[in-house]
């Protein structure tokens, strides 16, 4: 069946696929609209007061789950994913009055990253600081901020360490489990909690009703990496199982490592009609650590271990949707100075617990959402927080037994917790989303209380709104503040040359934002730029006048003793990115799927009330990096199967190409480029893969002191059941 008749001087778009949602097709009136070899002229005509009641459809309805492929006017307009990463209540990515950076699965398989800190390199926004290869320790930040600022989320749960950044980014997942990570750049207090201080990193995982994969790899430097993940569903439930093991004998001196990880998912959905998500992780990680932590030693040794769970509920009572969640995170870690040694040792356990919920409403007006949430942070250390009595004194706990050393009765009196800290943090949020005409606008504030502070709520507001034009462009305008209590870290820690500061301030910002996006055909492009000014931000840093003698004479660095302490910041820069797809021109057999390419520029202002010599991390920031990223298949075979007009594509040879190129500032730090490829045949259910990273075998530090490894060869194999 076909209608010849069409809208004169509109282009026609096309449903390739039902994402089950009834809300979409209010897309396409005013539109025309081919499913199949189906052509309907929905509405010849419609106003701008029609116009504007189509897009509030989209506030009426529950876009928490997936949407597809629409297009509005003359251009084709990605609705996306659904998601509440810039508010709280859920909406189509393409509708959001705040743009979110997402990195798909497709983009993750075509890279060959083998981390999730490879996959959020791809982003120039995004600042990757590795101490060790394969994501041994990896500090993520965004927007040129430091690790400790950015908030890092799993399924929308907060997974973040308030002890130190640098064990944020241990995930008990591997890239099999992943469909996408989403990135928000900027202060996000009222959406995301009050320290998402400079920006948000959300992976979301797979959710598909069935299989089984099976990944290994292997290759230099003692290189090996097995994964498995199993997937069943029944009528209302679904679940997720898997696991893995890595290890090397390292590429560097002293930097053997390995990794073992386990991740489970549930989701059920009830009779009524709610569902309820679980999700259970745990990663244990014994890795010799070079000179991370200090240059005058380069036989330290770490182990990381962290247990998490999470449930959430969606359930609709009317209108109100109601979001209750709970989680609970635990870290171990056990540090020592010298691998093997007592001396110098240290050993911390930490706790989060939260409790919250979620309210959103759709009405007449747009959606409303309101909600609450406790956190309670604690740490039992050796060496972080206040003394306990020594009644309340706890054996260390984790399963690292890495003692060594000839005096165990020295070695077994570093095993107790000595101190501890906890503070609770409490928060409620109030927003409203409307769009109206070809506007979307979205307030809201938090109202935010730290019992580490003096009891005082203390309220982060924000506005964003966005304009979504015909002909591709879109135009984005935010103003946000967000708060960053000080980690144990910050507060507690000393040891060589380096020394806490329990009086430190909580960050603070105040952020503007400003983004124009052009979207048509095979092209994507957009450009922005942010200021914000910044108050009480910490850092570590030798002071002047310490080490400073009255003749100008500086001491020797070996002395110098590095302190948290506050300052102020005006942070300032741009980002520009463009993606070509030619395949949606010229079909699959086209010898390139994307060509991206992406540029960030940061600068910054800082003012100390007292000189110093050096800073340990704010005035290390990436001041320039480049993306570029290239893949498609080099052969591609179809054939005729015995089914009439039934093609099929019985392999693909792909080669995928990234360069990045990173200027940072600070003493010791010059630029690099490095260029990954990989190389790989996918069959239906088979792929063979060989990866090289850093190809040109460039020398490189993303620490001054820290050496990276060269050209490193794995190769192995994925298989799908």
């Amino acid at each position: 069946m076909h209608n010849k008749h069409t809208v004169k001087g509109r282009t026609p778009f096309v449903f390739r696929h039902f994402a089950g949602k009834k809300w979409s097709l209010f897309a396409a009136l005013g539109r025309e609209v081919k499913i199949g070899v189906l052509s309907v002229a929905t509405l010849a005509v419609a106003s701008a007061a029609h116009a504007s009641s189509v897009r509030n459809a989209a506030l009426t309805e529950d876009t928490s789950e997936r949407t597809d492929s629409l297009a509005f006017g003359d251009d084709t307009l990605a609705l996306g994913e659904a998601v509440a990463l810039t508010q709280h209540a859920p909406m189509p990515a393409a509708l959001a009055a705040r743009r979110v950076t997402t990195l798909s699965r497709a983009d993750i398989a075509a890279a060959g990253a083998q981390t999730i800190g490879d996959i959020v390199k791809l982003s120039a926004a995004v600042d990757v600081r590795q101490r060790g290869p394969h994501g041994v320790q990896t500090d993520v930040s965004v927007g040129g901020g430091t690790f400790d600022q950015v908030t890092i989320l799993l399924n929308g749960i907060n997974i973040t360490s308030p002890h130190t950044g640098h064990l944020s980014a241990d995930f008990p997942l591997s890239t099999l489990d992943i469909e996408r990570i989403e990135v928000l750049e900027g202060a996000a207090a009222r959406s995301a909690g009050a320290t998402a201080f400079t920006g948000v990193v959300n992976i979301v995982t797979r959710k598909e009703r069935g299989g089984t994969a099976l990944t290994a790899a292997g290759g230099m430097y003692g290189y090996a990496d097995a994964g498995l993940r199993i997937s069943a569903s029944g009528n209302r439930a679904t679940g997720h199982l898997s696991g893995g093991y890595t290890r090397s004998d390292g590429a560097t001196q002293n930097s053997a490592f390995q990794a073992a990880r386990a991740f489970w998912q549930g989701n059920l959905t009830t009779r009524g009609g709610a569902t309820i998500d679980a999700q259970l992780g745990y990663s244990y990680k014994p890795y010799e650590a070079n000179t991370f932590y200090g240059s005058a030693s380069t036989d330290q040794w770490e182990c990381n271990e962290r247990w998490m769970a999470a449930v959430r509920m969606n359930a609709v009572a009317g209108r109100l949707h109601i979001i209750p969640q709970v989680s609970w995170n635990r870290w171990f870690d056990h540090y020592q100075w010298h691998k093997g040694q007592p001396g110098g040792e240290n050993f911390h356990r930490v706790d989060t617990y939260a409790l919250g919920v979620d309210n959103w409403m759709a009405w007449a007006g747009g959606k409303t959402a309101f909600g609450a949430e406790a956190r309670h942070e604690g740490i039992l250390s050796t060496k972080l927080g206040e003394p306990l009595e020594e009644s309340a004194w706890e054996p260390v706990g984790g399963l690292s037994d890495h003692t060594g050393g000839d005096d165990p009765e020295a070695a077994n009196a570093e095993r107790l917790y000595k101190y501890s800290a906890a503070r609770t943090n409490l928060s409620a949020h109030l927003e409203h989303n409307i769009i109206i005409g070809q506007w979307t606008l979205s307030a809201g504030v938090l109202a935010n209380m730290n019992t580490a502070l003096d009891n005082r709520w203390r309220f982060y507001p924000g506005f964003d709104a966005a304009w979504h034009g015909r002909g591709g462009w879109a135009v984005y305008a935010s103003w946000n503040m967000a708060m960053r209590m000080p980690t144990f870290t910050d507060l507690y820690y000393s040891g060589t040359g380096i020394e806490g500061t329990r009086d430190l301030k909580p960050e603070r910002t105040h952020d503007i934002s400003l983004k124009a996006a052009y979207t048509h055909g095979a092209w994507a492009v957009d450009a922005s730029a942010f200021y914000s000014h910044k108050t009480d931000m910490i850092d570590w840093v030798v002071y002047t006048d310490e080490f400073t003698a009255s003749d100008g004479t500086v001491a020797d660095t070996k002395e110098w003793v590095y302190r948290s302490g506050n300052y102020t910041m005006e942070h300032y820069g741009v980002r520009c990115n463009a993606a070509w797809f030619p395949q949606q021109t010229w079909g699959a057999a086209f010898p390139l799927r994307k060509v991206s390419l992406q540029y960030a520029w940061t600068g910054e202002d800082i003012s100390h009330n007292r000189d110093i010599l050096s800073s340990k991390y704010a005035m290390e920031y990436v001041r320039q990096k480049w993306v570029m990223t290239a893949d498609g298949p080099l052969w591609n075979h179809q054939c005729i199967g015995k089914k009439r007009h039934a093609d099929w594509r019985s392999g693909r040879l792909t080669l995928a190409l990234s360069y990045r190129w990173t200027d940072r500032t600070g003493s010791g730090n010059g630029s690099y480029g490095i260029l990954d490829a990989r190389l790989s045949w996918e069959g239906k259910r088979f792929t063979v893969f060989a990866d090289a990273d850093n190809v040109l075998d460039t020398r490189y530090a993303d620490f001054s002191y820290i050496p990276q490894p060269g050209i490193w060869v794995t190769g192995g194999f994925s298989v799908k059941f």
